[in-house]
């Protein structure tokens, strides 16, 4: 597809700047929209402090999710990553390997697609798919993730990544600044919720730094921000995270509820709940706000394991 289009003007630097960014965007046929979270970073010094934030080290394995265009693809190949990357839209999939030879001369780009497991090394391994679909990749696992993520999909793409890449030490992304807040929310504040606690069994989360519209095209209505997750052992317990999760969604499904009126489903009453509750060490007044992953491990415990069938909603599959 992109030489039917005739060639692109040659790589001004090692990063895209605003005129190739739109120029691609052309070539490709896309009209980024902001309800579709179509947002493509312009600026290559946020795609550079992306890059710093992570902590790369020339030769980790690093995976991206939703390249796009490659801004961010290229600050990561400038930093050294031995990189794979997952890419749901196949035209821009169909894009990147050219960009990326542009402006890096050198790099190899081996292309696979889902659920393919083995690919040839190259400096970048294109994998198309999405990203909730992912279990296991080609070469090495990945010890960081970046990527700049949809607002629509960033919760479930990171629970994802979390849960079936055990060797993830850091994650460092982009996302709409509501969605950084709840992830990085402690217990008790008013932001906290379900992503809150579910990032919490995997990881240390806190939000970075703010990132305004105008790096964006198109300019978005809302800021976004960084949030740096890194890896935490889950708390102790003879729950598993499936039980755990199933408890934290029940506690939030009616949040103003007291733990005891919430969490009767999975007892079977609301008197069997606030003993499970009370033998937990936690009172049954509370609210699930109040709790902490290691709470709710506890209460886990505590319930008939046989209700503990997870029932959090389907995850958001992402839209383009």
């Amino acid at each position: 597809m992109t030489d039917s289009n005739g060639p692109v003007a040659p790589a001004a630097g090692p990063l895209l700047g605003p005129a190739e960014i739109r120029e691609l965007a052309e070539r490709a046929g896309i009209r980024p929209t902001k309800t579709l979270g179509q947002n493509f970073v312009l600026d290559g010094g946020t795609v550079r402090k992306i890059v710093r934030g992570a902590d790369i080290v020339p030769g980790e394995r690093v995976v991206e999710v939703g390249p796009g265009l490659g801004s961010l693809t290229l600050g990561l190949l400038e930093a050294g990553a031995d990189l794979v990357a997952v890419e749901i839209d196949p035209v821009l999939a169909g894009l990147l390997p050219d960009t990326v030879r542009r402006h890096v001369p050198d790099a190899t780009v081996t292309t696979v697609d889902l659920p393919a497991t083995e690919a040839d090394p190259a400096t970048l391994t294109l994998v198309r798919g999405d990203a909730l679909d992912v279990r296991e990749l080609p070469g090495r696992p990945p010890t960081a993730l970046v990527a700049n993520l949809p607002y629509n999909v960033s919760v479930p793409v990171l629970l994802t990544f979390l849960e079936h890449f055990p060797t993830l030490e850091r994650v460092l992304v982009m996302v709409q600044a509501e969605v950084a807040d709840r992830l990085a929310a402690p217990p008790g504040s008013r932001t906290y919720g379900v992503p809150s606690a579910k990032a919490a069994w995997y990881a240390d989360a806190r939000r970075t730094i703010t990132v305004g519209r105008s790096v964006f095209w198109p300019v978005p209505n809302v800021d976004s921000a960084l949030v740096r997750m890194d890896r935490r052992t889950p708390p102790t317990t003879s729950a598993t995270r499936e039980q755990v999760f199933a408890v934290v969604d029940t506690a939030f499904a009616q949040r103003r509820k007291m733990l005891r009126a919430a969490l009767a489903p999975l007892a079977g009453d609301s008197a069997s709940a606030a003993a499970a509750i009370e033998a937990a060490g936690v009172d049954p007044q509370a609210r699930g706000e109040a709790l902490d992953i290691d709470a709710f491990a506890r209460i886990a415990e505590h319930l008939p394991a046989e209700a503990l069938v997870h029932r959090g909603p389907a995850p958001a599959r992402r839209r383009r």
